[in-house]
C-alpha cells in the first residue's frame, strides 16, 4: 500500500488555506458584533460567517483528500 504523494500534498494545501480562515473568520464576526451601530454590520457579519464556513469546508476537503491519498483503494 503506497502513499499517493500528489493527493497528500493537495490535502495539505487545502489545510494550509483553511488555517488563516480559522483565525480571520471569528475576528471578523467579533468586529461585526462590536460595531452594531454601523450600517455595515450585517455585511461584515455575513463576510465573517462565509469565512468560517469556508474554513470548515476546506478543512473537510483537505482531510478527505489526505485520507484518500494515504489509504488508496
Amino acid at each position: 500500500m503506497a502513499t499517493n504523494k500528489v493527493l497528500l500534498s493537495k490535502g495539505i494545501k487545502y489545510l494550509a488555506w483553511a488555517l488563516p480562515l480559522l483565525f480571520i473568520g471569528p475576528s471578523i464576526i467579533y468586529n461585526a458584533f462590536i460595531n452594531k451601530q454601523s450600517l455595515w454590520h450585517y455585511l461584515v457579519l455575513a463576510v465573517g460567517i462565509i469565512a468560517c464556513i469556508g474554513a470548515v469546508y476546506l478543512m473537510f476537503k483537505g482531510l478527505k483528500t489526505m485520507v484518500s491519498g494515504l489509504f488508496n483503494d
